[in-house]
């Protein structure tokens, strides 16, 4: 009787035209036969795993139930649940997987529901699920033949770490973006390391990609910030803004200190903007939303510009004799993302209209430039990123 219930239950509420009336119908159903629970959470993580078999991830995937605006914190624990319990199926997990799970939203109860509100919640949350479209896969799924990282890392990128923490952590911004200078400088020789071991080894490996989230609100601004540090560590980013995420194509060491570097400077734009509000309040000024996004894209482009510096300044210092190299490496990560992404478009930042917060944002990436011309607003947009078509 239980699989039956569940099969009439997605019929109304799923499979069907939909609406309220459909889902009341179907959460009835389930909420009358306490012998379906066990069918319907394991169907919940079928769902789950033909998201990961579209290209999903479970960071992806929880991101998605965050971003739906008629689904609530019930939702997002249930989808945690299942996502867990899907992967302890698997003896070995793809890369990155692990630090996705560690990042779930905690698997606690919550409020408790009837049984009625319980199915209402599940059935909207399979409902998001099943709707899912596949996407470019970034790696494999559970299940698939899976390279397992060596345990530990390199001792660049402790050293990387250790400094973007000093970074975030010190309350002297000159500090923070010279720190901040130090570690692009090692991930630029980190990856120049990385591209002669390559060469001389002769290793046959290619272009990765992974998804690093670009949330709410001033996103456009941000994916710009991915992009330059992107653009900096010999990467290429795509943003998707319907998603909510960038994906990030490179060589595996690349997209590593990619990613480290991208939160790091999300901490410590976050600061700098805290602080530069709080002399405009004191200032007599009061400060909106049009002023962060301008912060926040003045900081991106003159950011980009020092990390471009930088990496250049490595390259050719380090990286003279092992130009085809780079250069060969460079058209890889392009043809990979040419083949993920055939179809992308450039996008202008909107919104970049407040002259206070484009200063304010400048200087507080200026501090730590190593040369360049002054900055212009209408060179804020996605450089080589793109969204989706």
């Amino acid at each position: 009787m239980s699989t039956s219930t569940v099969e009439r239950a997605f019929v109304a509420a799923l499979y069907g035209p939909g609406g309220d009336g459909d889902l009341d119908t179907a959460a009835s159903l389930l909420a009358a036969d306490p012998a379906a629970d066990a069918e319907l959470a394991l169907r919940g993580r079928e769902f789950v795993r033909r998201a990961w078999e579209r290209g999903w991830q479970p960071a992806d995937v929880i991101r998605m139930v965050v971003r739906e605006e008629s689904l609530d914190a019930a939702h997002v624990r249930l989808a945690a649940r299942l996502v867990r319990a899907e992967c302890t199926r698997y003896d070995t997990l793809p890369p990155r997987w692990a630090a996705q799970l560690a990042e779930l939203p905690p698997d606690g109860d919550g409020p408790r529901q009837d049984r009625f509100s319980s199915a209402t919640v599940t059935l909207e949350l399979y409902r998001l699920l099943l709707r899912l479209p596949a996407i470019e896969p970034v790696g494999p799924v559970p299940g698939q033949p899976v390279t397992v990282p060596v345990v530990g890392e390199p001792r660049a990128l402790a050293r990387i770490r250790a400094l973007l923490a000093k970074a975030e952590a010190t309350g002297y911004p000159p500090e923070a973006e010279a720190l901040t200078a130090k570690a692009q400088e090692l991930m630029a020789r980190h990856s120049v390391d990385e591209a002669l071991l390559a060469s001389r080894t002769h290793a046959e490996d290619a272009p990765a990609a992974c998804r690093i989230g670009v949330d709410a609100p001033y996103e456009t601004a941000k994916a710009v910030l991915l992009d330059a540090v992107a653009s900096a560590n010999r990467c290429r980013a795509v943003w998707n803004s319907g998603f909510g995420f960038s994906t990030v194509v490179g060589f595996e060491p690349e997209l590593e200190v990619v990613e480290l570097l991208y939160t790091s400077l999300l901490v410590q734009a976050d600061a700098a903007m805290t602080r530069a509000e709080a002399e405009q309040r004191a200032g007599g000024r009061r400060r909106t939303k049009t002023f962060r996004q301008s912060f926040l894209a003045a900081y991106a482009h003159r950011i980009g510009d020092r990390l471009a510096a930088v990496a250049g300044r490595v390259a050719e210092e380090e990286g003279g004799g092992l130009l085809p190299v780079l250069v060969a490496r460079d058209v890889a990560v392009a043809g990979r993302a040419e083949e993920m992404f055939p179809e992308t478009v450039t996008t202008r930042m909107r919104g970049v209209t407040d002259g206070a917060g484009w200063g304010e944002g400048a200087a507080a990436a200026d501090r730590a430039r190593l040369g360049g011309g002054p900055a212009r607003p209408d060179r804020g947009r996605l450089g080589g990123g793109a969204a989706w078509r």
